[in-house]
């Protein structure tokens, strides 16, 4: 990759791992429910009107709107308001690569390398360590809440996957059409109306900006960035770079938030990285020579 371009993908990364510190500022402002849909609503507003019409059919936007928008964000914003950690959960939503592994195993009949299986193996003894820490804090639910949104994202990855999009970045514009009306229906139900409307009409710069920051330049900026990379080069070498996410977010929630990792956390989360590093890397390309 050239400099500059290696230079996108690390701001991509940081991007994505501030992002985390972003959800916990919002989650300060705003109830769980409330701020997922308005962080949807914020993402469609500025661009809906200039991605074009949807690339693929609407079957598939609200079919991945729901897993990916409501399950995953609505599970990943309410365990962090549980108490989940915002460097923490960076590390542990990334357990969304050896999901969609087992689920294209499962669903798409691909073959599982042992490579990966390996790799599999790391990251779940990672989480286990990590669930063993927090079992000691009232954040252990918080923590299988990020686990089950990681599953989530792994399922909406073959989903998108299956629905074939010739313009990703079309089909996130898209889908972010779906989750606002039903995260609001569950904001009204479980964080109840009286809460909505005194969020609401006590609106104050940090939640905005954290807003703002989780639909603009997390979702809008940094996905445009990434598919810009996709465009350039292969998956397996912008891929890898996802793996710094957990790293910029754990440095920036220790750095603006003051979070502390204990140091069987910090095993677990180098078990966690190094599995997950040999999900995700690539097959050695067939060098044997087809028969004339």
């Amino acid at each position: 990759m050239k400099p500059a371009h290696v230079a996108l993908a690390l701001l991509v990364a940081a991007l994505w791992g501030a992002n985390f510190v972003a959800i916990k500022f919002g989650l300060g402002s705003f109830p769980p429910f409330l701020l997922s849909a308005l962080r949807f609503a914020a993402v469609i507003v500025p661009v809906i009107f200039f991605v074009g019409r949807p690339c693929v059919g609407w079957g598939w936007i609200f079919g991945i709107g729901l897993v990916f928008g409501v399950v995953k964000f609505g599970l990943l914003f309410l365990g962090m308001d549980l108490g989940m950690p915002a460097g923490l959960s960076s590390l542990v939503l990334q357990a969304q690569a050896p999901f969609t592994v087992l689920f294209a195993v499962l669903l798409l009949g691909e073959r599982l390398r042992p490579l990966q299986l390996a790799g599999i193996a790391l990251a779940a003894g990672g989480l286990v360590l990590i669930g063993a820490e927090r079992a000691q804090s009232t954040s252990l639910i918080g923590l299988l809440l990020v686990i089950a949104a990681a599953g989530a994202w792994g399922y909406a990855n073959i989903l998108m996957k299956q629905a074939r999009a010739p313009n990703m970045l079309n089909l996130v514009v898209w889908i972010s059409v779906v989750p606002p009306l039903p995260m609001a229906i569950a904001s009204l139900l479980f964080e109840g109306p009286d809460r909505v409307m005194a969020t609401l009409t006590g609106l104050a710069w940090p939640g905005i900006l954290s807003v703002l920051y989780i639909a603009w330049a997390s979702t809008i900026v940094g996905f445009s960035l990434w598919v810009y990379l996709l465009r350039l080069y292969s998956a397996s070498i912008v891929a890898p770079f996802s793996l710094l996410v957990p790293v910029f977010g754990i440095a920036t929630s220790a750095l603006v938030l003051g979070e502390k990792l204990s140091g069987l956390e910090i095993v677990a989360g180098i078990l966690t990285l190094v599995g997950l590093l040999l999900v995700v890397r690539p097959a050695k390309p067939n060098t044997q020579v087809a028969a004339p």
